[in-house]
């Protein structure tokens, strides 16, 4: 992969730099350069979620309005996009195009935490210790659950309350809205069990980046406090 040698070169170049060689250090490091280097990407997906979810209310008195006619509904939600320059697979491509990027960054942790596949490439042994305490080569059951207590406040962040419309269709929940919160407890869990048998090095990672990406759509999302929406008929 294109990004894995550079990477790779990155983890051992800061390693070396680093006064201390704590490996946790490294990995804060790498993690923040990482999250600014892809912050363009994620921050055009959370204005694209952000836009949707400010669209949602004029959906739903729609989809009432025209609740027995699906084709008008769907003519009326291109209209509505167009109106409002959205376009709902702007979400979700940035973040196709970094999923090269963070394979390459699993495989770099994963060779760096291992250090069998170093020793051949670099003059350096990396010492898996990591604030004294830490054995970033080795899984550890606490930074599973903090990674998923982080997923779990980023997934909720990202099923914020959105403004309420008093019509009916807007009360009524569909299978996608059930099976948002539904993820909204699955990606945790799904989060600590494979955390728990990966090198708690990676889920430090997964942690600190979840953390960080959180943060950056509080500041994204944050917007003033809008009255509620009440549709007239």
């Amino acid at each position: 992969m294109i990004c894995y040698q550079p990477l790779l070169n990155l983890l051992v170049f800061v390693y070396n730099v680093v006064p201390t060689h704590d490996i946790g250090l490294v990995i804060i490091i790498l993690t923040v350069l990482f999250k600014a280097i892809t912050y363009p990407l994620t921050a055009k997906t959370i204005e694209a979620q952000k836009a949707l979810k400010d669209l949602q209310p004029k959906m739903d008195e729609m989809k009432e309005r025209l609740k027995d006619k699906k084709e008008e509904q769907a003519k009326e939600m291109i209209k509505l996009y167009k109106e409002h320059k959205i376009n709902p697979l702007s979400s979700c491509l940035p973040l196709l195009i970094q999923i090269p990027f963070l394979i390459a960054i699993y495989q770099v942790f994963s060779v760096g935490l291992s250090n069998g596949n170093l020793d051949a490439l670099y003059p350096v042994h990396i010492n898996t210790l990591a604030f004294g305490f830490l054995d970033m080569a080795k899984p550890q059951w606490l930074l599973a659950v903090l990674a998923g207590a982080a997923q779990f406040w980023q997934t909720k962040m990202m099923l914020a309350k959105r403004p309420e419309i008093k019509v009916k269709a807007a009360q009524d929940e569909d299978m996608a809205a059930i099976m948002s919160k539904q993820m909204t407890y699955m990606m945790p869990i799904m989060t600590i069990i494979i955390g728990v048998n990966l090198p708690s090095g990676l889920v430090f990672y997964w942690f600190l980046l979840t953390i960080l990406t959180t943060l950056q759509q509080l500041i994204v999302m944050k917007d003033k406090k809008k009255p509620e929406v009440e549709i007239v008929k």
